[in-house]
């Protein structure tokens, strides 16, 4: 399989230009499913489950946010509304609405709010790593700025990553890099700037929760109250040896996750 690079010009309603990159993999015909990272984090995260899915039929398609990869635009006074019409761009131009569309860690509040602002796109919903409402502890918290600190000494720097990211005994090496904190930091003021109540229940659509047992960032409890608020629209499945990066650390269980529940 053989991912496909696109490239996409919009204007936002300010007239700015807004170039969207990234790329797809697997029929045309297949399934779609869009893909949206973690936090100041590149779409090949998802590379492995990706080619996985694509060669079970599914189209896949990785956007890069704005900063990343050949996206630009804008980076200042964002909302997760602003971020939210770049991916329903993606959606109409890129790929086969109605998707399904799968958001990790941050990934998974721009699901939500795409969902939300833009429901005839949306059909179906996963989210790997759902935080929310329940914060994430103060060491934690320390160990994810950290992994965008770069004046850190590379052992240092590895070991935030590995407290913040992995399950006891994973590797962390396989994200020393991937790291891009001015995407960071735009993604992260969207989020401040706009109110959970906007795109905590998503669209309405029926969503798989697949939540990591060992996350220090999206605690299990935030899945957890997911699931006990929005009742049967969720789906939960926890997996276990595994942490907030869960796809370097579990691809196999994760893309059998989504092809059953797509399977139902």
């Amino acid at each position: 399989m053989i991912f496909e690079a696109y490239t996409h010009r919009r204007q936002d309603e300010q007239g700015r230009e807004i170039v969207l990159h990234g790329r797809s993999v697997g029929p045309v015909a297949g399934h779609p499913i869009v893909m949206l990272a973690s936090l100041g984090r590149p779409g090949s995260d998802f590379d492995e489950v990706a080619l996985h899915l694509a060669e079970a039929g599914y189209r896949v398609t990785l956007p890069e946010p704005r900063g990343l990869g050949g996206s630009t635009g804008p980076m200042e006074g964002l909302t997760l509304h602003d971020l939210a019409a770049d991916v329903a761009t993606i959606i109409e131009t890129q790929s086969r609405a109605p998707v399904t569309l799968l958001g990790h860690a941050f990934g998974n509040r721009l699901t939500r709010m795409t969902a939300k602002d833009h429901p005839s796109l949306v059909s179906r919903i996963i989210l790997l790593a759902c935080g929310g409402r329940i914060e994430m502890p103060e060491e934690a918290r320390n160990a994810l700025v950290n992994c965008f600190n770069k004046t850190l000494a590379p052992d240092e720097h590895l070991e935030n990553v590995r407290y913040a990211f992995f399950a006891e005994g994973n590797d962390p090496a396989v994200w020393r890099e991937g790291w891009y904190p001015d995407v960071m930091l735009m993604q992260s003021s969207a989020v401040r700037r706009t109110p959970v109540e906007d795109w905590w229940e998503a669209g309405g659509q029926p969503m798989l929760v697949v939540q990591a047992t060992e996350d220090a960032i999206a605690l299990p409890a935030n899945a957890h109250d997911l699931k006990a608020r929005l009742g049967e629209r969720v789906t939960l499945i926890e997996l276990s040896h595994a942490g907030h990066a869960m796809l370097p650390e579990q691809p196999v269980a994760i893309v059998s996750a989504i092809r059953n529940y797509l399977g139902q």
